[in-house]
């Protein structure tokens, strides 16, 4: 616990401006992630149910469905379909299944919950929504599930895009 005179020896000592960085910090809160083609992306955290870390043994796969999806899961009692959002992106290069774990975001809104499944989770992070762009990079298969992106200037991972997990959900894809 942090007492009235921490804070005033903290001021002091100049460290106050960290302590209230930490306190107040700018922008909304996302969890950022990369697919298998290494592209970076984020969700809004008060999108997202939960995050897993499952074997691939756990992902029920299911005959005859849209290559989209990999199979289902059981989330405390809720079957949830489970997809590659790389694929579902409309990159090539599959999330890799035979590691240890499969990284899961699940995301829900009303009564539907899917799981995304990805390459590696990052970690959430604070980001200024008002630096946000319009995705002119992105294919024409991403564009419809994007809200935009934030350019990054690094060679690797020019941009840091953010999907829109409410067109994720509702989207045709899934039919198909």
């Amino acid at each position: 616990m942090v007492s009235h005179q921490d804070i005033i020896l903290e001021q002091e000592s100049g460290q106050f401006s960290s302590l209230q960085e930490l306190q107040n910090p700018e922008g909304d809160l996302f969890l950022r992630f990369f697919i298998a083609s290494g592209q970076e992306f984020a969700l809004p955290a008060q999108e997202i149910r939960e995050v897993l870390a499952l074997s691939p043994e756990q992902i029920t796969p299911i005959p005859n469905i849209s290559p989209i999806l990999m199979g289902v899961l059981n989330l405390r009692g809720q079957v949830v379909w489970v997809t590659d959002i790389g694929q579902f992106l409309g990159h090539t290069k599959p999330l890799d299944t035979d590691s240890q774990e499969i990284s899961i975001i699940a995301i829900e809104s009303q009564d539907i919950t899917v799981g995304l499944a990805v390459d590696k989770v990052m970690g959430m992070d604070w980001l200024d929504s008002d630096k946000l762009s319009l995705s002119l990079s992105a294919s024409d298969n991403m564009a419809p599930f994007l809200k935009g992106e934030w350019v990054l200037n690094n060679g690797a991972n020019p941009y840091l895009r953010l999907l829109d997990s409410e067109a994720i959900l509702r989207s045709a894809r899934w039919a198909t």
